[in-house]
């Protein structure tokens, strides 16, 4: 059956800005864009979820008109639909103190002010950011996109053609060399497998980190195998909303960075703090912005 319902972001909210933030690269097969529709399968249960997401008001009065197809009754689907979406396109987050803080900055102003109606998206679980961390661990961008397209492809619950992405639960009977044969590393496929199993076995809760302060969400992860300091602080900004968490250790964000300020060298990460801490506590809106701007130099936008 197809579940319809309309949803209100807190103005202003762009769609585009959004989703293209949240996709990364074209590659991305998980979170797909066409221009005007967003699509994403979602995992409801043990059934698989088509939703389908277009704006239809402007930035300044937006509105979403959210079509999914399920085989789940409407009262089931739309609530757990309209909280994922809320939760992913970060449909009500406010950021005016953000915007009023950029509008005492000059050079900050002139990379915002492009990208009005942006909203901060979160990947729909921890566990998923996770496992995006993980794949993109020493590796490009488009390589770790491009392995978590096949695990979907591979362990997905079925929408169609498309597939969701892999829950812990989806992916406990896949073994070393299932992963390795996707193109993971063994030590990647080994943490996959690890974080999974510990999720299906009660011994972690990745949700229940959203509890804790940010310190201590960093400190949390560090204890996961297969996450560094990069992975956490990537986990604590994409999968948590942590908006002041930015992984400074990223070379991509440290040459964004320098290109946007003009620096004469590639700050490291120790310099890359530095240089951030003047826009707490909103320093994980910097690494977004800066994202959007290298997507539009690359005619993505």
């Amino acid at each position: 059956m197809t579940v319809s319902f309309l949803r209100r972001p807190l103005p202003p909210f762009r769609l585009d800005l959004t989703v293209w933030v949240l996709r990364r690269l074209p590659v991305n097969a998980v979170d797909r864009f066409d221009g005007e529709a967003y699509r994403r399968v979602l995992a409801l249960s043990d059934s698989a979820v088509e939703v389908t997401v277009v704006q239809t008001g402007p930035p300044e009065t937006p509105e979403l008109r959210v079509t999914a197809e399920a085989e789940l009754a409407a009262d089931v689907v739309a609530p757990v639909v309209a909280a994922t979406l809320g939760r992913t396109l970060g449909l009500d987050v406010d950021l005016s103190g953000f915007h009023r803080m950029a509008a005492s900055d000059p050079q900050l102003a002139a990379l915002v002010d492009r990208f009005l109606g942006f909203k901060p998206p979160r990947l729909p679980s921890v566990f998923e950011t996770v496992l995006n961390g993980i794949a993109c661990q020493h590796v490009s961008l488009n390589v770790g996109l491009q392995l978590l397209n096949r695990l979907s492809a591979a362990y997905g619950l079925p929408a169609g053609d498309q597939r969701a992405f892999p829950r812990p639960e989806d992916l406990v009977g896949a073994t070393h060399d299932d992963l390795r044969a996707l193109g993971f590393s063994g030590r990647k496929s080994d943490n996959i497998l690890a974080v999974s199993s510990a999720i299906v076995g009660g011994r972690l809760n990745l949700e229940a980190l959203d509890d804790l302060n940010d310190g201590s969400v960093v400190a949390s992860l560090l204890e996961i195998p297969g996450i560094g300091r990069w992975t956490a602080e990537y986990v604590a900004l994409r999968g948590l909303g942590r908006l002041n968490a930015f992984p400074a250790d990223d070379v991509g964000s440290q040459n964004k960075l320098q290109r946007w300020l003009g620096l004469a060298e590639r700050p490291n990460c120790d310099g890359m703090h530095r240089i951030l801490d003047k826009w707490a506590p909103y320093r994980g809106l910097i690494y977004f912005y800066l994202l959007l701007d290298s997507q539009e130099r690359q005619g993505y936008l």
